[in-house]
């Protein structure tokens, strides 16, 4: 889970089922109740209806555990971390680092900091399509160290620069508007 809504339809489908939880977080779901073979089958139905699915495994729940902290810092976090990336993932998951990427890059097929990057980017292009902020502002609020590494990272992943992304949306939108 890695939006409001995603927690929502967990709340829902818990509710529908009659079981109570006491938190519902990015990811997990802790239920007060024991849960009957029945109905974590019912639970994983409808939470597959929704395009979510509820894991098994231990090392599928770390990595989803990996790319929630991400979303999290990304999508939702103000406040540049005080310690770097990998320390602050390890204390987050009561793991050693090295284990934590070796296992990513292994099932993910990518590492942990290109999945952190992608993410940024992506954080990135959104705050440039709202138009609000420039983007000496926006590598601010993303804690790159200059408009310069910001520019430089966009463009390594979408083959654009800033400037040139922000045009094409302009343009589309113009092209969108003569319709």
């Amino acid at each position: 889970m890695v939006c409001i809504r995603c927690k929502m339809v967990v709340k829902g489908e818990l509710g529908k089922l009659g079981l109570h939880y006491s938190t519902v977080e990015l990811g997990e779901a802790e239920l007060t109740d024991d849960i009957t073979l029945e109905q974590r089958e019912q639970f994983k139905a409808a939470l597959l209806k929704s395009g979510l699915e509820l894991m098994d495994d231990k090392k599928s729940v770390l990595i989803q555990k990996i790319k929630n902290i991400i979303v999290e810092l990304v999508h939702y976090s103000e406040e540049p971390l005080a310690i770097n990336f990998s320390e602050y993932l390890s204390q987050k998951l009561n793991h050693d680092y090295t284990y934590l990427a070796n296992l990513f890059s292994e099932v993910q097929g990518t590492t942990i900091e290109k999945f952190f990057i992608v993410h940024k980017i992506e954080r990135v292009k959104e705050l440039l399509v709202y138009n609000e902020m420039n983007l000496t502002e926006i590598a601010y609020k993303m804690h790159y160290s200059s408009v310069a590494h910001l520019s430089a990272q966009f463009k390594k992943v979408t083959g654009l620069t800033p400037s040139h992304f922000k045009q094409l949306k302009d343009k589309r939108r113009s092209m969108l508007e003569e319709l």
